[in-house]
């Protein structure tokens, strides 16, 4: 199967300190790669500098076999990287409807943007019921919804999303791990960043546990849990995230 996103020995320093150390990564496509560490460990700043928000110092960043280090971050989403932030902003002056259009607006792909927008509401159906609902109106699951959604318009290969459960209701966890389901059959790659090992969907495909800058794991859900040493990182993931 031929690699979307590769990523070798990845440097970065921020303020003079290094915060990522050798961080390697990949992502197939149709497969869900979940990075985990707890907060500050490193994990949103490899979504940000992979997206060409942050700047690296050593290493590599090829998409599709192509380097993109140092590209600038619209560059980068013009090949077909989705970007979803830790916050799920969605422009609260703008409808649900507007909302996920826009994408359509920036970048013009051979799909048609009725096309790509029937698509990302495929993924979350419900929001068909919030069509002209305003940003402001939505509930923190709504935006969340709808941040993914509008980031799937972009009719992107890979996405890449931070945090896609935290602070979420128990009863729309669920509705989070559905849709995942949904953008992989679409044949998407997805990058979740993750601090709660407890979240992470069982159907994911490979885990990096990442520590204080560094990957310490990289394997299968079911490797991760027999190793009592990486566990035992994990768990204190939890204890902060708690």
């Amino acid at each position: 199967m031929n690699t979307l996103l590769d990523v070798k020995n990845l440097h970065v320093q921020l303020a003079g300190n290094e915060v990522l150390r050798e961080v390697s990564i990949a992502v197939q496509p149709g497969k869900l790669v979940c990075l985990v560490g707890r907060n500050g460990a490193g994990k949103t700043t490899t979504l940000r500098t992979i997206m060409g928000y942050q700047a690296a110092q050593r290493g590599e960043i090829h998409w599709k076999g192509q380097s993109i280090m140092g590209m600038p971050t619209h560059s980068v989403a013009a090949l077909g990287l989705g970007y979803t932030p830790e916050g799920s902003d969605v422009f609260g002056d703008l409808t649900v409807e507007d909302n996920i259009a826009l994408p359509t607006w920036t970048r013009k792909t051979d799909k048609p943007a009725a096309e790509r927008i029937e698509a990302a509401y495929a993924v979350f159906p419900k929001l068909l019921t919030y069509l002209h609902r305003g940003g402001h109106q939505l509930s923190g699951g709504e935006r969340k919804m709808v941040s993914i959604a509008r980031a799937l318009a972009l009719d992107p290969e890979l996405l890449l999303l931070d945090e896609a459960f935290e602070g979420l209701s128990p009863a729309i966890l669920p509705v989070i791990s559905d849709g995942l389901k949904r953008i992989l059959a679409q044949n998407r790659g997805v990058l979740l960043a993750e601090s709660n090992f407890y979240h992470l969907p069982r159907f994911a495909d490979r885990i990096y546990v990442i520590e204080r800058g560094e990957i310490v794991f990289a394997g299968t859900l079911d490797e991760v849990e027999r190793d009592a040493a990486v566990m035992k990182i994990i768990k204190g993931v939890d204890e902060v995230a708690a």
